[in-house]
């Protein structure tokens, strides 16, 4: 088992690795959730370390979010001055048929906006929190992974880290988190598709049909 001094050595070495490379081309892909909060954190440490100015990040407001996700993603972005991007759908959220079809929905709601923050913000590198553990269908992830329309690379920096290493780290550095998860979630998405954990897995709160289709989003363009 490697311990977690290792994973976070291991991941701040794969951030430093991107300096090469001009920060303004590398954005966070912030869900405000515990993970990409890490990923956050970190990339802003290292971005602070060699005074490169404050991290760049996307975030998707698809109009479903928890207004908890909401509040803690403003506050924490104004706390570490965060340059944010927000994305919306292009959709009329008064008439759209949220979740009734969980992959257009996903399609028209969130990634379609990604890709539009992608284009708009000249991002080349997209970082993410994306774990292997959350879901079979992750197993298989890289730490980087070139993708297409528009052109950019997804970067994972946490991709071998369990729940319990998310927790301890925050534990560890005092990191601030959404108050939803005090309430029994575990992982966070959209209002529609998210309920508290009811089961082992992380994931047991998320939509069971989004759940089974994750594989077609991936390839569509899902983190």
């Amino acid at each position: 088992m490697i311990a977690l001094e290792d994973k976070i050595k291991a991941a701040e070495d794969l951030l430093l690795g991107l300096l090469e490379h001009d920060p303004v081309t590398i954005r966070v892909a912030w869900t405000g959730g515990k993970d990409s909060t890490i990923v956050l954190f970190l990339w802003k440490s290292v971005l602070e370390h060699h005074g490169l100015g404050a991290p760049r990040a996307i975030t998707l407001d698809t109009g479903c979010k928890f207004p908890e996700v909401l509040a803690f993603r403003d506050r924490m972005a104004l706390e570490w001055s965060v340059d944010l991007h927000i994305a919306r759908p292009a959709v009329n959220l008064e008439t759209y048929p949220v979740a009734v079809d969980k992959v257009t929905c996903c399609l028209d709601l969130k990634i379609d906006p990604l890709r539009q923050a992608i284009r708009d913000t000249g991002a080349a590198f997209l970082l993410t929190g994306l774990r292997r553990d959350e879901h079979p269908d992750r197993v298989g992830r890289d730490y980087f992974e070139p993708r297409e329309s528009p052109a950019h690379t997804m970067v994972n920096p946490i991709l071998d880290w369990c729940e319990t290493d998310v927790w301890a780290f925050n534990t560890m550095f005092g990191l601030p988190y959404c108050e939803l998860y005090d309430r029994g979630y575990r992982s966070l998405g959209c209002m529609p598709c998210t309920e508290p954990g009811s089961g082992p897995s992380e994931r047991s709160g998320r939509d069971r049909e989004k759940e089974k289709n994750l594989a077609v989003l991936t390839s569509l363009g899902y983190f």
